[in-house]
């Protein structure tokens, strides 16, 4: 049954869906790590696909767009229409700790937020947003027989690109946060109240400590690591 946002049929998307930000990036993932793919929405040019891994195992590529409010709606209506279980963002974030450099993977264990997304649920206290256990553990083991560099911890997901005060990420890194980005926690949250599992991916592409980035060419060969890796994680859950 399509949504107000996807065309899909019920059964188009696999149990598991990879979430990249960019809709060009979910097209990429899909010509380069999927054969026999069938795009299976177009509506708002949020392209999503159903294909086979290089190990013949079905998963799908959907979009979420940028921010908490984008990548919520579409959680939301995989999760809760077309029987997703397991959704795995891969994106990009900026680090807040010298020791993590370009490059490296972040797996976001936990997701703290400076939104008021939690205001929906009217809770006398503060929700703690966080991977599902079982993904991260199976990322963790797959990172490390492929020797892949990874930091596992809390990220920022931040409803805000361009600070007014241009210092505010030091308070966060003084408490540990690894970095920064802007939809983990509403997917995390979505997954906890829908009943369902999550796991953050993040490639660093910048840095808030050394002023370093990649360059555009830097960052697709960084991001194909990082791709591998989610999918050869997404595997053990379709």
């Amino acid at each position: 049954m399509a949504t107000p946002h996807n065309e899909a049929k019920f059964g188009d998307f696999a149990k598991v869906v990879l979430m990249p930000g960019d809709p060009k990036r979910a097209k990429y993932i899909a010509d380069t790590f999927l054969h026999d793919v069938v795009c299976v929405n177009t509506v708002r040019g949020m392209n999503a696909f159903t294909g086979l891994t290089k190990n013949n195992v079905r998963i799908s590529i959907m979009p979420s767009g940028m921010g908490q409010p984008s990548i919520g709606i579409y959680s939301h209506e995989l999760y809760s229409a077309y029987g997703v279980e397991t959704i795995i963002r891969v994106g990009t974030c900026g680090s807040y700790q010298s020791n993590i450099n370009l490059r490296d993977v972040i797996l976001c264990s936990a997701s703290s937020t400076d939104s008021n997304w939690m205001s929906q649920f009217k809770l006398n206290g503060t929700f703690s947003a966080v991977a599902d256990w079982d993904v991260l553990t199976t990322a963790i083991h797959t990172l490390e027989e492929h020797k892949v560099p990874y930091h596992v911890g809390n990220i920022l997901s931040a409803d805000i690109f361009y600070d007014y005060d241009k210092d505010i990420w030091k308070r966060w890194a003084d408490l540990g946060v690894l970095g920064v980005e802007m939809e983990s926690y509403a997917l995390y949250v979505n997954a906890a109240h829908l009943h369902k599992r999550a796991l953050c991916f993040l490639t660093v592409t910048d840095s808030f400590v050394k002023i370093d980035k990649l360059t555009p060419e830097e960052r697709q060969l960084g991001l194909n690591t990082m791709l591998e890796m989610a999918i050869l994680t997404a595997e053990k859950f379709a």
